[in-house]
Parts: C-alpha cells; sequence; structure tokens
C-alpha cells in the first residue's frame, strides 16, 4: 500500500507546524512538539518493512512526505532525514540481505530515534575516511574516539551511527568500522549550535571519549576509499537524495509563498498587480522551472534506487553501476543550487517587506542556504565528475597536436 505525503502530513498539522518552525527559530530551540506529532504518526517506522512492524514506506515516498514537511518547517526535516538516512540505509542493505542492519529496523519499529555521527571538520572524503580513531576490543566490541560536528537530532536521539579508522589496521590496507552507539557518558554533545539558518535542527557537536560500538552493534567494516558496501551505499544515496528533497521542498514553499504576494500586491508606478507584471512573472517561473527540474531528477534516481534494492525495476528503471555515487553528488548539488537560485528569485519578485524578520520568505532564505555546505559541495562533485570524465590528474596521454 503506498504512502502519500497528503496523507500522512495532512495540511492542518502543516500549518501548526509553520507556526512552530518561526518560534524555534526565533528562539534557537529543538522542535520536540515536533518530534512528539511526527512520531504518533509513524515517521519513526516510516522506511521499516511491514514484516518488521513498520509502514513499508519507499525511499521515493519518504523523499515526496520529506518535500511536504520542509514546506512547512524545514529544520524538523531536516532534523528527521538523519533519522530517514539511518533507517533508509538500513532498508537498503536489509533488501540486499544483509543481517547486520536489521537491529536498525527492528528499533525503530519500536520508537528508537537514530541520528547520523559522520562528518568530521576538514574530513572531505565523509563516509569513505575517518579522522576518529577506533580500537577494536577482544569481545569483538569497538571504542571510537573523535569528534563529530552537525550531528542533527543532537538532543534527542536515542541511537548514533558513527564510523571511525581501525588503529590496529596496515597503512597497506587502512579499514574503517560503522557500528551504532547509545548515549553514554563517553558520549558529549555541546551545546555550540548557534546559526544563519536551520536553527531548530539542533546540530551540535558530538565528542566520542573513547565510547563502545558493542560487538552486536557493529554494521560493517570496510576499505578506506569508495566501495560498494550495501549499507555505505544505502547512507551515500539516501543522505544525498533525502537532502535535495528538503531543500526542493523549502524552494518549493518560496515559490507558493511568491505566487500569493504577486496575486495580492500591487504596483504604483505601473497601475497593475505583481501578478501581471511581466518581469515579476519571468521571475517567479525561473524558480518554479528549476524546481521540477530537481524534483524529477531527485524522484528518477529514487525510484532507481528502490528498484535495485528490490529488485523488482519498473518502467524505466535503471542500474547505473559505478555511476551511482556520481549521480548522488551531483543531484544533490544541483538541487540545492536549483533551491538557493529559485528562493533568491522569489525574494526578488516579492519586495523589501520579505526583508523583515517576520517575513516566512526571509527565514526560507536563510534555511535555503544551509544546502550548500551538506556533502557533497561543488567543488567535490566537479572533482568526481572530472575524474570520470577525464581521468586522473598528470595521467598519461596520448596527446595530439592541433
Amino acid at each position: 500500500m503506498s504512502i502519500t505525503a497528503e496523507d500522512l502530513l495532512p495540511d492542518p498539522l502543516l500549518a501548526t507546524f509553520r507556526e512552530r518552525a518561526a518560534v524555534h527559530d526565533r528562539e534557537n530551540t529543538f522542535p520536540k512538539d515536533d518530534l512528539a506529532d511526527l512520531r504518533e504518526l509513524g515517521y519513526l517506522r516510516l522506511l521499516v518493512p511491514t514484516e518488521l512492524g513498520g509502514l513499508g514506506g519507499s525511499l521515493l515516498e519518504a523523499s515526496r512526505i520529506q518535500r511536504r514537511l520542509a514546506q512547512a518547517a524545514p529544520a524538523t526535516a531536516l532534523s528527521m532525514n538523519m533519522h530517514l538516512v539511518v533507517t533508509g540505509a538500513a532498508l537498503h542493505a536489509h533488501r540486499l540481505g544483509i543481517g547486520a542492519v536489521r537491529t536498525i529496523l527492528e528499533e525503530a519499529a519500536a520508537g528508537k530515534l537514530f541520528a547520523f555521527g559522520i562528518s568530521e571538520a576538514g574530513n572531505d572524503a565523509m563516509l569513505f575516511d575517518s579522522s576518529t580513531r577506533a580500537e577494536e576490543q577482544e569481545d569483538g566490541s569497538h571504542l571510537v574516539t573523535g569528534t563529530k560536528i552537525f550531528t542533527s537530532l543532537a538532543p534527542v536521539w536515542d541511537r548514533l551511527v558513527v564510523h571511525g579508522r581501525l588503529a590496529e589496521a596496515s597503512e597497506v590496507d587502512p579499514r574503517l568500522v560503522f557500528g551504532v552507539l547509545e548515549r553514554t557518558e563517553e558520549v558529549e554533545t555541546l551545546d555550540d549550535w548557534d546559526t544563519h539558518g536551520m536553527r531548530p535542527s539542533q546540530s551540535r557537536t558530538t565528542r566520542l571519549h573513547g565510547a563502545r560500538i558493542p560487538a552486536d552493534q557493529v554494521l560493517t567494516t570496510t576499505p578506506v576509499g569508495p566501495n560498494p558496501d550495501p549499507f555505505v551505499m544505502g547512507v551515500f544515496g539516501a543522505f544525498e537524495l533525502l537532502i535535495a528533497s528538503v531543500y526542493t521542498g523549502v524552494a518549493e514553499r518560496a515559490v507558493a509563498v511568491g505566487a500569493e504576494i504577486a496575486g495580492s500586491r500591487r504596483s504604483v508606478t505601473k497601475g497593475i498587480v505583481h501578478a501581471d507584471d511581466p518581469d515579476i512573472r519571468r521571475r517567479l517561473a525561473r524558480a518554479a522551472i528549476a524546481v521540477d527540474g530537481s524534483v524529477l531528477q531527485i524522484e528518477k534516481l529514487l525510484a532507481d534506487l528502490d528498484a535495485l534494492g528490490t529488485g523488482e525495476s519498473g518502467a524505466g528503471t535503471v542500474d547505473h553501476g559505478p555511476r551511482w555515487f556520481l549521480h548522488f553528488s551531483g543531484v544533490k548539488s544541483c538541487s540545492t543550487e536549483a533551491a538557493i537560485g529559485a528562493v533568491d528569485e522569489v525574494l526578488r519578485a516579492s519586495g523589501g517587506s520579505q526583508f523583515f524578520r517576520r517575513s516566512e520568505l526571509e527565514r526560507l532564505s536563510r534555511d535555503v542556504r544551509a544546502g550548500m555546505y551538506h556533502p557533497s559541495d561543488e567543488e567535490s562533485v566537479q572533482a568526481s565528475y572530472a575524474k570520470a570524465l577525464l581521468g586522473e590528474i598528470g595521467a598519461e596521454r596520448s596527446v595530439v597536436e592541433r
């Protein structure tokens, strides 16, 4: 049975979320009431298969739902993304027969909230390397020590997925371990989130002081560097495409607000409503075109990813083989940049009153800019595509004088 965004998130609830969003942005507080409402709706079970007690949603359905939530409360959507990234990655790996991820899905079905502690300052490799140190113990557990940044859901998570570089691995064959932590004294959450936008996400810094990953909570070990591990691929794909979905949802809301303003605002000099002004119409049209393009790219790639996991390919779905990671990062980069551009177009079309803090567009314009800081950033995406097209820098080539 399909799960629609409108059924899960009805209009009256979104209106309530939107009212709360302005307050939490102003006060720099986490939206605990939003989380409570989403728990009651089964949001934590969205990507858990029905046979494990979940709603049985697909990644494509989660994207549509996240876009709708972002139209009301962007930071709430961004926060919930972290839980959905973990459960989405577990769903992908579970579909491919990886037994180690089953516990994630079962605990999510039981109401546990998962967060995602992968980002590290200066670590451009992200999932594929780590400055966090992981020491394997005799019982198969691992003690991890390091600092994670941008830990959304920091005040409220129950379980935290982290990775670290194995201290015992050789320099010739460096390896990473991925696993799940619980809150203990060895996990320190800083109160350091005071940002330009996405303030209610409370994506604080997390310091790990020998925090223990139990042996039965080790999800996978991988080589350092890009690799096709099912859980890692699931994390990368779910993260990039659900991030793209959130910022696209922000832009969709901005376009809707811009259209409302254009229909009610009159130009004194031209003597017409702004909805009839060709310049305003062009700006709003450009914004809407950019957003539509993002939606189509996100949904196509998510349909392909769902089909890869289930083996039930639909009409037009594709296995992208070695280009999966390129497409994940490329769509994320294009979508977040398009969202920023679309919101800016709407601001330019909507007048100086949108510069005031009381304006929803003013808040959306700050929230949408957080998209440029999520991996993969433009530089890494362009470097990856250049490598795919041209090979490594300095590679031997057959050069023809022209």
